[in-house]
C-alpha cells in the first residue's frame, strides 16, 4: 500500500487528502498537525453563546472549483451567506463604500474550520493533533535501487511520476522523538517560514534541498495582530467589513460577526479587528490586554462609536505568519516533486485567500494520485 504524509492540517492539506481520497482511495494518509485545530488561519473559536472566525474571515467566490466543492460536493448545512457588502476606510480614518457588494462570501455556522473537518470526514486519512514534526529526513528502503535526489531525470517535474518507486522514502520525527513512516510521498502544508525551518535541517542530501530552501525562505509575511470584542447593542451601519486598501492605517480590518447566521446572539455586535504589518509587529509581545485595548478605541473612531472603546469582553490571538506577501520561484517545487515532496499552501498558490489554498491542496492531491 501506498503510505503518504502530510505535515499540517491546514484547508490546503485537507483538500490534498480529499483529491487523494477520491483519486488513490487505496493509499494510507496520515496527517500531523502540530496544535489541537484543524484548517490552519481559517480559525474558529467559540465562547459560551459565541461563534468567530478570528484568522481568515471568510471565503471567497473566486475559483469555481472551490466553489462547487463547497456548495455543491460537500455537505452545505449550516453553510451561511455574509451578504453585507465590505467597505474602505484611509489613513485618517474616514470610511467609504469600496468593495463589490455582489462578490459572495461564506462562513458556517459553526465557523470557517467547517472546511477541513468536511473534507477530512470524507477520506479515511488518520489526523494526529498536537504533534509537532520537527525532524523530516530522507532514508533508503531495503529494495532501493539508487535514488532519484542525486539531480537524475527523477528531480525534474518530467520524472515525477514513479520517480521514487522502490526507491528512498520519507520518515518524520516529532517533539516526543517518535518516528511516523516511511512515507512514499511527501505533503507539506505549514506556512513558508516554518516548511523553510524544516527543510533547512531536513535529513535529505540533494542538491535540491538548498534550492528550494533558499526559495520558500525568500517568501514574505505579514504579521497580524487580532483582537476580538464583543458589546451589548447592536451597531446600525451598513456594511460587514472595513478595509484599510492602503495600508496606512495601524488597522488593517474590522469585521461584524453578527452578519454570520449562528455566530452572534441578536441585540449584540461582535467585532474582530486586525492590525496591519508594522503595528502588529511592533505590538507583538505586548500584555494582549493592552493590545485589545488600543484596537478597541481604533475601532471605535473608525466606526465612529464611541461605544466600541469599552467591550465587554474580548480575546486576542497573533498571527506571526498570516499572510504571504510575495510570490514564489515555483521551478524548485516543481523539481522537489520528483523526490516525492509536495509543497503545499495559499503561498504556493500565490495568493493569501482561503480559496487559494483549497484550489492549491486539489492541485497537489490529484498530482500526487497521478504519480503513484
Amino acid at each position: 500500500m501506498t503510505e503518504i504524509g502530510i505535515v499540517g492540517a491546514g484547508a490546503g492539506a485537507a483538500a490534498a487528502a480529499f483529491a487523494l481520497a477520491d483519486a488513490a482511495p487505496d493509499a494510507d494518509v496520515t496527517v500531523l498537525e502540530k496544535s489541537g485545530g484543524l484548517c490552519g488561519r481559517a480559525a474558529t473559536r467559540r465562547h459560551e453563546d459565541l461563534t468567530y472566525d478570528y484568522g481568515a474571515n471568510y471565503l471567497k467566490s473566486d475559483d469555481d472549483r472551490v466553489v462547487e466543492l463547497v456548495t455543491e460536493t460537500l455537505d452545505d448545512e449550516g453553510l451561511v451567506d455574509v451578504d453585507e457588502p465590505v467597505y474602505t476606510f484611509d489613513a485618517d480614518g474616514a470610511v467609504s463604500p469600496g468593495r463589490d457588494a455582489d462578490e459572495r462570501k461564506w462562513s458556517y455556522r459553526g465557523g470557517l474550520t467547517q472546511i477541513a473537518k468536511r473534507l477530512f470526514a470524507r477520506t479515511d486519512a488518520t489526523v494526529h493533533r498536537r504533534t509537532r514534526v520537527e525532524t523530516v529526513r530522507r532514508v533508503e528502503s531495503d529494495t532501493a535501487t539508487g535514488d532519484a535526489d542525486t539531480g537524475g531525470a527523477g528531480d525534474t517535474e518530467s520524472g515525477e511520476a514513479g520517480a521514487t518507486n522502490g526507491n528512498a522514502r520519507w520518515e518524520l520525527v516529532d517533539a516526543t522523538g517518535e518516528t511516523w513512516g516511511p512515507f512514499d510521498r511527501l505533503l507539506m502544508n505549514p506556512p513558508a517560514p516554518q516548511t523553510a525551518d524544516l527543510l533547512r535541517t531536513a535529513e535529505w542530501t540533494s542538491p535540491i534541498r538548498d534550492r528550494l530552501v533558499d526559495t520558500v525562505s525568500d517568501v514574505e509575511y505579514r504579521t497580524v495582530w487580532t483582537a476580538v470584542a464583543r458589546y451589548p447593542f447592536e451597531l446600525d451601519v451598513p456594511y460587514y467589513g472595513l478595509v484599510n486598501a492602503d495600508k496606512d492605517h495601524a488597522v488593517g480590518w474590522i469585521s461584524r460577526e453578527e452578519c454570520k447566521a449562528g455566530h452572534v446572539p441578536d441585540g449584540e455586535t461582535l467585532l474582530v479587528v486586525q492590525a496591519n504589518d508594522d503595528w502588529s509587529r511592533a505590538h507583538y509581545d505586548r500584555d494582549p490586554a493592552e493590545n485589545a485595548a488600543e484596537l478597541a478605541e481604533h475601532a471605535a473612531a473608525i466606526v465612529g462609536d464611541d461605544r466600541l472603546a469599552d467591550p465587554d469582553w474580548t480575546d486576542t490571538q497573533g498571527w506571526r505568519y498570516a499572510l504571504p506577501e510575495s510570490g514564489v520561484d515555483t521551478d524548485p517545487i516543481d523539481a522537489a516533486r520528483g523526490s516525492g515532496l509536495y509543497l503545499i499552501g495559499d503561498w504556493v498558490a500565490g495568493e493569501p485567500r482561503l480559496h487559494a489554498a483549497i484550489g492549491n491542496g486539489l492541485d497537489v492531491g490529484e498530482r500526487v494520485a497521478d504519480s503513484l
